[in-house]
């Protein structure tokens, strides 16, 4: 078991209910989908908030990063770094910017 820790943007904290890191548990592979599934099972009202609910995929503006590492582009059942799945690394959920 490993114990991941994920940094969320404010908005999606508040959503939550959480200050600061969010710490989980995950039995298996750590990898994206894992992450994002303890995630949301914690926390329900994310559901949909940064996968789309019927895709799985992640929402257009929303991106991963991990030990200096943008892995938006990851396959999702891909192993995520070491040091997160370690713990001594946050996994970051960010919300992308769009403007012109």
């Amino acid at each position: 078991m490993s114990t991941v820790r994920i940094k969320l943007p404010t908005h999606l904290r508040r959503l939550a209910g959480v200050d600061g890191l969010v710490e989980l548990a995950i039995d298996g592979a750590v990898t994206q989908c894992a992450v994002l599934d303890a995630l949301e099972h914690r926390h329900p009202q994310l559901r949909g908030t940064v996968r789309d609910p019927s895709t799985g995929r992640r929402r257009p503006f929303v991106r991963f990063f991990a030990c200096e590492q943008d892995l938006s582009h990851d396959a999702p059942d891909h192993p995520l770094p070491a040091p997160v799945a370690a713990g001594t690394e946050p996994f970051l959920v960010v919300g992308a910017m769009a403007g012109g």
